[in-house]
């Protein structure tokens, strides 16, 4: 199959009067060393980015629950702020991470009432 150039011509001929000269050039006209330096800087940096999410998004078996791994990996308090009692399970460890309160201040405080939680709401220290 032969290249009809008269038709190409015709067709580049048309593309450049609908969207400008810029449309017909080569791509690679536009690109410099700095670009392509730039590219691959943007490109390795994106990688990283996902295999971090990747890893932070993966899933451990934790007394029969699916838990992210970043909800483990966080800071290991000891007490609970609100109510200052040893933590003692994995789901207190999740409460603590997502709310700063142990199960038990969830269940007594937070449950039903996490827009005013969320706000900075705490109980008084007579409360708990």
């Amino acid at each position: 199959m032969e290249k009809d150039y008269d038709k190409i011509a015709e067709i580049e001929k048309a593309i450049k009067q609908k969207y400008g000269s810029d449309a017909i050039q080569n791509p690679a006209k536009f690109w410099t060393e700095e670009k392509e330096k730039d590219y691959l800087e943007q490109l390795q940096e994106l990688g990283e980015k996902r295999k971090k999410q990747e890893a932070a998004d993966q899933k451990v078996e934790v007394d029969g629950f699916l838990i992210t791994r970043k909800l483990l990996t966080k800071e290991n308090k000891i007490n609970c702020a609100v109510c200052h009692t040893r933590l003692k399970t994995v789901r207190d460890d999740i409460y603590i991470n997502k709310l700063d309160g142990c199960e038990k201040c969830y269940i007594n405080y937070v449950e039903g009432r996490e827009k005013r939680w969320l706000e900075g709401w705490r109980p008084n220290q007579g409360e708990n």
